[in-house]
């Protein structure tokens, strides 16, 4: 190995201790690296649920990285005293020039600490909303719902969100907490049909498919109360009654979960027309326009 720093020295003018530190780098990188891969193969050999799988490596990312740091840090200063002093003269210009990386980083700390959100989770920050899919240390992944894409289905695309947003953006999460969402269904009949008729039917058809719900929601309500200030007097749907310019308005409110939004909308929806049509006192009221003919219509 003497002859090797010496031929190095020679033809690249790098000196000896220098070398080592270089050499002893690259090995900790790689070790690190290795240990890494051996990980991620027993735990793909021994789960097969993508979010654990996800959990664990991400877990060893993290320990192998701040490993790797302390490791090549202690190999290029000879104390952390050292470390410490060349750190605090560094900092004061890093803290201008990297100002939205550290906030990045600043937020990443304050997801782990405060789980505000996790991988899989739904949220909408700001304007945007969706899947969280990953979690890194400057910006977070999720994929989009909305946007052109009616009742919240993916749109497919992937967006990239800086961390530091969290601060200074509101956060909605879709899975904590209570886990459901109240959703409602406007229905428009004309002044002419008998709406009473038409709401028992309406409430007949959202208690069917949403009492085995409401049951649920009962007892996530009890356990989302041990952590937040979260009650409700009812979970059971309900069918408010309402007047519009076009006709009679009845509207239906419903617990629902937020992956399932559309498809509850489309039972309940042909449910709906299949009841009212075999009712013929009740008709749907939509925007029409009337033409008046004063020459043979009369004055009004």
């Amino acid at each position: 190995m003497e002859n090797f720093y010496e031929l190095v020295t020679t033809a690249t003018g790098v000196s000896r201790a220098l070398q080592i530190k270089l050499f002893s780098t690259l090995l900790i990188i790689f070790i690190l690296w290795i240990i890494r891969i051996a990980i991620g193969r027993l735990v793909y050999h021994k789960y097969e649920d993508v979010k654990t799988r996800y959990v664990w490596m991400k877990t060893v990312t993290y320990i192998t990285v701040i490993l790797g740091i302390i490791m090549i840090t202690s190999v290029w200063f000879r104390g952390f005293k050292s470390l410490g002093t060349y750190l605090g003269i560094l900092s004061a210009g890093l803290a201008i020039a990297l100002k939205d990386p550290l906030t990045n980083i600043a937020g990443w700390i304050f997801l782990i600490f405060r789980r505000s959100f996790s991988v899989g989770d739904r949220i909408q920050i700001g304007d945007k909303a969706g899947d969280v899919i990953d979690i890194r240390m400057f910006q977070f992944i999720i994929l989009e719902i909305g946007n052109w894409v009616d009742a919240d289905q993916s749109t497919g695309r992937v967006i990239y969100i800086p961390n530091g947003l969290l601060f200074t953006l509101p956060l909605a999460n879709y899975s904590k907490g209570f886990q459901y969402i109240w959703n409602e269904l406007n229905v428009l009949l004309t002044f002419e049909s008998n709406w009473q008729k038409a709401k028992e039917i309406l409430g007949d058809i959202a208690n069917k498919h949403a009492e085995n719900l409401s049951k649920a929601a009962e007892r996530k309500v009890k356990e989302a109360s041990k952590k937040y200030m979260i009650f409700y007097k009812s979970l059971t749907p309900t069918v408010y009654t309402s007047v519009k310019d076009s006709g009679v308005r009845l509207t239906i409110r419903y617990l629902c979960e937020p992956r399932n939004r559309r498809g509850t909308e489309q039972a309940i929806w042909e449910e709906i027309l299949t009841e009212f049509g075999k009712c013929k006192n009740i008709n749907f009221a939509y925007p029409t326009v009337r033409y008046y003919d004063n020459k043979t219509e009369g004055k009004v």
